[in-house]
């Protein structure tokens, strides 16, 4: 079932197609003890790995979660449905495999601050922000060349997710930032609101289709 955007656009992926979770949530569905691992690609039925006995260890410490609480390395029926568990928890479309989003939602939650992918995918550092009461200027760079989007609102930004050939849907504005690959990435606003707070995500994606996204994070512009 589809989230209600506040307003929406379809972002296919020759648009760099990325979608962002209201900030709010990070706070929902965070298991007792959070596991000191990192999700590095996309996952799916039928896939195996560390990653994957990563991710049951993970959903296996809340119960209502994942019931069978079975690590076996093996992304099977049982861990998908573990995952559309999670997403329901977390407001993410319950699509049973960890796309974009979740593979961010998973990652903040098993305390990691940062989402890349396999094969080479760009990882994203630090962000640096300076606002004044109508301008931001967020700098960045990521371990490969990549191109960048920004996107934000006023409001908690929302988002769908689905399969790993189709767009994802959005909510608020989004910025490119640019098309050619660079590790340098450096986005600028003008025009905001004084005294507002701005929700925003950055996205990356290198030359071979890999991309990243960071967790939503919020600055508020001086008055």
């Amino acid at each position: 079932m589809n989230k209600t955007a506040y307003f929406s656009v379809s972002v296919r992926q020759f648009l760099f197609g990325v979608g962002i979770i209201a900030a709010a949530l990070l706070v929902m569905g965070v298991p007792s003890s959070a596991q000191a691992a990192t999700l590095n690609r996309q996952l799916e039925i039928g896939m195996s790995g560390s990653d994957v006995t990563a991710l049951q260890t993970f959903l296996a410490q809340d119960n209502t979660i994942y019931p069978q609480g079975l690590v076996t390395g093996y992304f099977g029926p049982l861990t998908q449905s573990a995952v559309s568990n999670f997403q329901s928890r977390n407001g993410i479309d319950t699509v049973g495999r960890v796309g974009p989003i979740t593979l961010a939602a998973l990652n903040i939650q098993m305390d990691n601050g940062s989402v890349g992918f396999d094969k080479s995918a760009p990882m994203i550092g630090p962000l640096n922000v300076n606002f004044t009461n109508t301008t931001v200027a967020i700098n960045w760079t990521t371990n490969e060349n990549a191109s960048a989007i920004l996107y934000y609102s006023t409001s908690p930004l929302s988002m769908s997710e689905a399969g790993p050939n189709t767009g994802v849907t959005i909510s608020g504005s989004s910025l490119l930032v640019h098309t050619d690959l660079r590790s340098s990435h450096s986005a600028s606003l003008t025009g905001l609101q004084p005294n507002t707070t701005y929700f925003y995500v950055v996205y990356v994606r290198d030359g071979a289709g890999n991309e990243s996204i960071t967790w939503p994070s919020t600055f508020r512009t001086n008055q």
